[in-house]
């Protein structure tokens, strides 16, 4: 690779001298020889113990929950521990509601205290079973019942998630969520 066109800063910043590239992708060889990609280098973060997070990891653990439609796992190195912004599934949600006899749309189920119990559980079962250490289960989650969306910026194009846009726009949530632990 000879580099980014007519651009010698991006060039140095993904090319060593050696003629590697950088991609920032963190993989994890199988035991049948293939690298799988785990996450983005930028993407984890060490909590104040010391411990490693890596949130797609986690966030792919969780999404399996039926409840669950969506995941943004956060953290800070100043925080011992990771929260979870979740969207639900609408329709599993409102049917579970519906048996039992708990009303509302989707915003209100979503502040109700065994909606979120309901789902928080869920998924530090699905945690469990798929080995995740106690440190990389979350201690809160924030239900939310809008969609993380490319039209309100929240994912990319290819529907990713933008991790730096996601932790402002939730911000007050996320510091509710730590404020309310101690």
């Amino acid at each position: 690779m000879t580099g980014y066109y007519k651009d010698e800063a991006k060039t140095n910043e993904v090319l060593d001298s050696e003629g590697w590239l950088h991609t920032g992708d963190v993989g994890m060889w199988q035991p049948n020889g293939t690298l799988k990609i785990i996450d983005r280098k930028k993407h984890i973060f060490k909590l104040s113990q010391g411990e490693y997070i890596v949130p797609e990891k986690i966030e792919n653990i969780y999404i399996r929950s039926q409840y669950v439609q969506q995941v943004f796992v956060c953290g800070e190195s100043l925080k011992s521990c990771i929260v979870a912004i979740v969207v639900p599934d609408v329709d599993v949600i409102k049917c579970w509601a519906s048996e039992n006899k708990i009303p509302g749309t989707l915003s209100v189920l979503c502040a109700h205290p065994e909606v979120k119990q309901l789902i928080m559980d869920d998924m530090l079962v699905w945690g469990k079973e798929s080995g995740l250490r106690s440190f990389e289960q979350v201690k809160d989650i924030y239900l939310h019942p809008d969609p993380f969306s490319v039209q309100n910026g929240l994912l990319t194009p290819t529907f990713k998630t933008k991790r730096p846009q996601l932790k402002q726009y939730f911000k007050p949530q996320i510091e509710d969520m730590y404020a309310n632990m101690t």
